[in-house]
C-alpha cells in the first residue's frame, strides 16, 4: 500500500545518504560520504572492493530514480538519474576499463586489469567494468563505439585465463574456476560477469550473444556432483540457467524488459501466476542450431532482441527459427 511505498522510499533514501549509525560495516554503503562528496569510493583511502561498489551504487541510484519516478517525485528521480552516471569517473580512457582513483583524482598506479580483489569483489577491472547494467550505451560510447565495444568484449573470451592473485596471496576458487571452464578471462562460475555474454546484442552482433550463451548453458552446467561452474549465490547461477535457457535474460533488473538470447529447448511453457501461459519454441533447435534465424510474435513478425515484461504476462507464443549459420 501507499505507506508502506513511503515506508520503504524513506528507508532506501537514508541508506543512501546517511552513514553514520550503521551496526557493522557490510550493512549499506561503505564509503558512502566519499561517494556522495567525490562521485566514486576512492582507492587509497582504505575502503576495499572501492570501483566495485561504486559502481553498485551508481546502478542503485539508478533505480532510485526508477522508483521515484514511479511515486511521483521527480525532483528526486532527476538526482538520482544524475547519480547514476558516477560509473563514468572510474573509466580510464587510456586503458579502456574500470580503474581504481585516489582522492586527489588520479588513478591508481601500477594498475593490472587482470588483477583479482583489491577495487573489486572476488573479480577483475574484465569483470567489473561491465557493471553498469543502466547505461550500456554510455559505456560503449566511453569505449569509442560498437566496434570497439564489442573487441572489448571479445578480448575477454580471448586472451588466456591469466590472472593475478598477489592481493589474496593464494589462487582463491572464483578464479580456479574461470580456469577451469575455459573461456579465456570470462569467469561464469562468479556472478558479477554472468550479464556480460547479453551485452553483444547491444552492439548489434546478437549472434555472439547467442553462441556464446549455449557454450555456457552446455558446458558449464551438467547433471553431475560437480555439476556447477561456481558458487550458488542465493540462486543466482540457477536464475542465470533458467532465464537463459528459455531465450531472455533481464540484464537491468528494475525495467521492464528483457533482453533476448538464445533458447536451449523445442518449446518451453510457463504458467504465469494471472494463469495465463506463454510458451517459447525453438524449432529446428539443437546442438548444430543455436542461432535464431528469425522469429514471431502471436503469428507476428519479432524483430526486436529485447521483449517486455508485460508482452509476457499477457501471454501467448514466442517461435525462434533456429538454424546453424550466425544471422
Amino acid at each position: 500500500n501507499d505507506k508502506d511505498t513511503a515506508t520503504l522510499f524513506e528507508a532506501i533514501l537514508k541508506n543512501a545518504d546517511v552513514e553514520e549509525g550503521r551496526p557493522v560495516r557490510s550493512v549499506g554503503r561503505e564509503g558512502l560520504e566519499y561517494y556522495n562528496n567525490l562521485g566514486y569510493v576512492p582507492y587509497d583511502v582504505g575502503v576495499n572492493e572501492n570501483v566495485a561498489r561504486t559502481l553498485e551504487y551508481a546502478y542503485a541510484d539508478f533505480t532510485i530514480a526508477e522508483m521515484a519516478k514511479k511515486i511521483g517525485k521527480d525532483s528526486v528521480a532527476n538526482e538520482y538519474y544524475k547519480r547514476s552516471m558516477n560509473y563514468k569517473k572510474l573509466f580510464d580512457k587510456e586503458t579502456k576499463w574500470m580503474r581504481g582513483k585516489n582522492e586527489d583524482g588520479t588513478f591508481q598506479t601500477p594498475f593490472n586489469p587482470l588483477k583479482w580483489g583489491d577495487a573489486f569483489t572476488e573479480g577483475n577491472s574484465l569483470h567489473y567494468t561491465w557493471s553498469v547494467f543502466h547505461d550500456i550505451k554510455g559505456l560503449m560510447s566511453l569505449m569509442g563505439g560498437e566496434q570497439n565495444f564489442v573487441e572489448k568484449l571479445d578480448e575477454v573470451f580471448e586472451m588466456p585465463p591469466k590472472f593475478d592473485n598477489s592481493y589474496y596471496g593464494f589462487t582463491i576458487h572464483e578464479i580456479r574456476e574461470m580456469q577451469i571452464v575455459n573461456m579465456g578471462n570470462y569467469a561464469h562460475g562468479n556472478q558479477p560477469i554472468q550479464h556480460m555474454i547479453y551485452l553483444y546484442n547491444y552492439a548489434g552482433k546478437p549472434f555472439k550473444t547467442q553462441e556464446k550463451i549455449r557454450d555456457v548453458l552446455t558446458k558449464l552446467y551438467t547433471p553431475t556432483p560437480d555439476g556447477y561452474c561456481g558458487d550458488e549465490d542465493n540462486g543466482q547461477t540457477s536464475a542465470w540457467y533458467v532465464f537463459s535457457s528459455l531465450g531472455f535474460y533481464p540484464v537491468t533488473p528494475g525495467v521492464n524488459q528483457y533482453v533476448i538470447g538464445a533458447p536451449l529447448f523445442e518449446e518451453a511453457e510457463i504458467t504465469l501466476q494471472n494463469g495465463k501461459i506463454f510458451t517459447i519454441k525453438g524449432q529446428g533447435n539443437s546442438n548444430e542450431n543455436k542461432y535464431i534465424q528469425s522469429a514471431t510474435l502471436n503469428s507476428k513478425s519479432f524483430d526486436t532482441n529485447w521483449i517486455s515484461y508485460s508482452t509476457i504476462q499477457e501471454g501467448g507464443e514466442l517461435v525462434f527459427e533456429m538454424g546453424d549459420v550466425p544471422n
